[in-house]
Parts: structure tokens; C-alpha cells; sequence
């Protein structure tokens, strides 16, 4: 009994500990934009507001207004990438957890592969093909850009996904007269709902947080998302507002917060699924 009793409040204290280094960051940033700029940059730093002030948050739906700008920007991008993507990942992924063909695990390889190369490797040439279709500072080439980096891995996770389903719900449905598209709609989608909802979620959180090819292809401030228009527009070259800083990223982070906990327990159980095959 003593021995189980030590090893429970060891493992929850570890947890515990772990808990803590892992929330800290968004603890941090939360009480900084409570304090004044000034205790922001005050040594060595309090761990709690000495006089808390919400003139950051006052300050940006007034003065700094112009933030919104970039969260409707970014939520036009995230929302329209995350949609597209999933919408195509559905169809590749059936293709190749059903059709198996000679070059099945050559085009998986490939998927993979295309994993294994950082985002800033393939830049010079994203760039140069957006200028040559004129896409160049459009909100339409920012998409597209962000739906051909995340597509190999959302095709490959929802393969996964499809490949956890029984080839015989489809039989059945094809000798009761169901066609292949009225199979993949009517019969596979909706028992792959978490595992849409997973690869949608994942969609919409790597294009909420996309910095690089928004600051590659966009110029204009009126297209930026959050993350280049923050960086560019809030962050000087001698000094921060670091309460605004924080208080900016604070708003940027409620949609990210409410998704997760609305959804959480659909795509812990549609990454589950997703897992095991047959």
C-alpha cells in the first residue's frame, strides 16, 4: 500500500511539474498584458502585476485597431486553406487506401519524403511561380501556397483514417446498387467524421500560425495576417511595447483555446482511429 501510495504522488507530482514548464509561457504572456510597459521591462520581473492595468487591452480596440485588419485576414487564409485541404485530402486519401495500384507506395514515399524538406527550402521557387501566374500579394496565392505544404501530410493522415474502415461496408453498399461516389459521401464520410474533423483542426491551426510564406508573398499591409502584421507593425527596432505585444498575443490566441476545447475530445479520438488499421 505505502509503496503504490509514494508511486501515485511521484507520478502526479512529475505531471504536475510538467504541467507547469508547459503553461508558464502562456502564464507569462497573460500577466504582462496586465502590466504597465514599464514593469514589462522592470529587473528582475514580478511573477505578478504589481498595479494591473487593462490599458493594453483599451489601447487595441482603440488606437491599434487596426490589428483587426490582420485577425479578419487571418482568419479568411486559416478558414478557406483548412477547407480546401481537407476537402482534397478526403479524396486523395481514398484513393490510396482503396485503389492499390503499382505506384501506391512509390506516391506514399513521395508524401513522406516531401515532409523531410524545410518550409524556407522550397521558397525561392514558390515565389518565382507565383510571380509567374500573377499571385504574387493575393490573399488566393497565400492559400494555395499554404494548401500544397500541408496537403502530403493531411493526405497521408487521412489515409490513415480510411484505412481503419472495413472494405465490406462498401461491398455491401455496391451490390445494394451504390455507386462510388454515393459509397465515399453516404457511407465512408460519416464514419470518418473525427478524422475530418482532425485533419480540419490540424489545417486551420498550421495556417493560423503560418509566418513565413505570408511574409514571402504578401506586401501589401491590408492582406497581412496576424503573425507578419504583428512582427512588422508592433515590434520596433530599439525597443517593444511588450504589454501591447502580449496583449496582441493573447487575442490571437482565444480562437486557437475555444477550438481546442470545444473539439478536443473528436480529434484525440479521430488521431486514435487513425491509428490502428483493419
Amino acid at each position: 500500500m505505502k509503496k503504490n501510495i509514494w508511486g501515485s504522488l511521484l507520478k502526479y507530482t512529475v505531471l504536475l511539474l510538467i504541467l507547469i514548464f508547459l503553461l508558464f509561457p502562456l502564464y507569462w504572456v497573460l500577466i504582462t498584458s496586465f502590466k504597465s510597459n514599464m514593469e514589462a521591462y522592470m529587473f528582475p520581473p514580478s511573477f505578478f502585476p504589481l498595479g494591473p492595468t487593462i490599458k493594453s487591452y483599451v489601447n487595441l480596440f482603440t488606437i491599434h485597431n487596426d490589428f483587426f485588419v490582420y485577425y479578419k485576414n487571418n482568419f479568411i487564409v486559416a478558414g478557406f486553406a483548412a477547407l480546401f485541404t481537407t476537402g482534397m485530402s478526403i479524396f486523395a486519401g481514398y484513393a490510396l487506401s482503396r485503389f492499390k495500384f503499382k505506384w501506391n507506395k512509390w506516391i506514399l514515399a513521395a508524401l513522406l519524403a516531401s515532409q523531410m524538406f524545410p518550409v524556407i527550402s522550397r521558397m525561392i521557387s514558390l515565389y518565382d511561380l507565383m510571380g509567374d501566374i500573377n499571385l504574387i500579394n493575393t490573399r488566393a496565392g497565400l492559400i494555395m501556397a499554404l494548401i500544397g505544404g500541408m496537403l502530403p501530410f493531411n493526405i497521408m493522415l487521412m489515409a490513415g483514417f480510411l484505412d481503419s474502415i472495413p472494405t465490406a461496408i462498401e461491398e455491401s453498399a455496391y451490390i445494394d446498387g451504390a455507386n462510388r461516389t454515393q459509397i465515399l459521401f453516404r457511407v465512408v464520410t460519416p464514419l470518418v467524421k473525427p478524422g475530418i474533423l482532425a485533419v480540419g483542426l490540424y489545417s486551420f491551426l498550421t495556417a493560423w500560425d503560418d509566418y513565413l510564406n505570408a511574409a514571402t508573398l504578401i506586401k501589401t499591409d491590408a492582406l497581412r495576417t496576424l503573425s507578419v502584421g504583428v512582427a512588422l507593425r508592433y515590434l520596433g527596432e530599439l525597443s517593444y511595447d511588450w504589454s501591447l505585444v502580449n496583449t496582441i498575443s493573447i487575442i490571437g490566441t482565444i480562437p486557437m483555446i475555444i477550438l481546442f476545447f470545444i473539439f478536443q475530445k473528436y480529434m484525440i479520438k479521430g488521431l486514435v482511429a487513425g491509428a490502428v488499421k483493419g
